[in-house]
């Protein structure tokens, strides 16, 4: 049997990175051995040669993979990457159908005990709520390369669906992520902290991860050649049962998606729910694109070789961005006990 690791003295005494990666390498392996699956979904959406082209969305899913396989002890075998590079084929391209897919069949293999950690760098929406009594509230969504939109009520299904004894982690670098997991209890976020937003970002060439429902809204009439403002009706007519659950259902049979107690639930948001999160293309020409939070989240891994608590990872992110001159605040919706439990259940 392997004897345990202290962090403290290989904190104290490695500080190479090289040596960093191998001592990563040697904990992963260790943690695999009799231990419960690991499982990953990966999605990044740069949306190539349109006019909401990201840059840095498949930098931080490939650089997540790489942290998941040599921290965390998760097998390449085990990860599914969804992106949308030219060479990407049809199975893997980042469709609405194709995340959820993936996602279902993540959960369908998941047992008790097992990590599942799902990952998405991209733009994000918000939409007008369609639930009684919600008339000026909005439902938080990703777009994916299709703009078959997957809202928060999709999210909120696939947790429930998650076996007992088991949890799903969702870190999203998107704008308006803040909710995405429709009625999970808000850890840190607008409400719980207040940051001043006064700051000037020291990178200038930045884009926010953001695209306005009038915009998707066109795109989708576009696709239906439909004269409809109602959102619901293009993505049924194009989309049909791979639209939203949102959209399917009747108004009121929306609120039937009610949490589970316990709740293994965990989002990381890359914003608030009304922010932007910022994709940031650096001014030098051999600089790396990237995601703001996706890389604040590398920076604290990179800086804390030890065990971090879910909190402990999004406020360090939120310092680390807020140093930066970034004008977003992560955000932490969980249960109380997975709040301070540990971020990926690191051993």
């Amino acid at each position: 049997m392997n004897e345990p690791i202290d962090l403290k003295f290989v904190n104290k005494s490695f500080d190479k990175p090289a040596l960093r990666v191998q001592i990563f390498e040697v904990i992963a392996n260790c943690n695999m051995e009799g231990k419960n699956k690991r499982l990953a979904v990966l999605v990044g959406c740069n949306y190539p040669n349109t006019p909401n082209e990201l840059h840095g969305c498949i930098n931080d899913v490939l650089a997540m993979k790489e942290t998941l396989v040599k921290r965390f002890g998760f097998d390449h075998s085990n990860i599914e990457l969804l992106t949308d590079e030219p060479k990407s084929s049809s199975s893997t391209m980042p469709t609405g159908a194709n995340i959820k897919q993936a996602l279902a069949n993540m959960v369908d293999r998941a047992e008790s005990g097992d990590v599942l950690y799902f990952h998405y760098s991209g733009h994000g929406t918000r939409i007008p709520s369609m639930k009684y009594g919600h008339l000026f509230r909005h439902e938080e969504a990703i777009v994916p390369c299709d703009f078959n939109l997957i809202t928060d009520l999709d999210f909120r299904q696939v947790v429930n669906r998650i076996p007992k004894g088991s949890s799903l982690t969702i870190l999203s670098d998107s704008c308006h992520s803040g909710g995405l997991i429709d009625k999970e209890k808000e850890q840190i976020g607008p409400s719980k902290l207040e940051e001043q937003k006064n700051a000037t970002l020291k990178q200038t060439h930045n884009k926010p991860k953001t695209i306005p429902y009038e915009s998707i809204l066109q795109h989708l009439s576009s696709l239906t050649n439909i004269n409809t403002t109602d959102i619901g009706t293009h993505l049924l007519e194009f989309f049909g049962s791979e639209a939203s659950m949102l959209f399917q259902l009747p108004l009121h049979d929306l609120d039937l998606f009610q949490p589970l107690n316990p709740d293994e639930g965990i989002l990381l948001s890359g914003c608030q729910s009304d922010e932007t999160s910022a994709d940031m293309s650096p001014n030098t020409s051999n600089g790396k694109a990237y995601g703001a939070f996706s890389n604040a989240v590398q920076i604290v891994l990179k800086d804390n070789i030890g065990k971090l608590s879910n909190r402990e990872v999004v406020m360090k992110a939120r310092d680390f961005l807020q140093r930066q001159g970034f004008v977003q605040h992560p955000c932490l919706y969980c249960s109380d006990e997975n709040a301070d439990d540990v971020f990926l259940l690191q051993s």
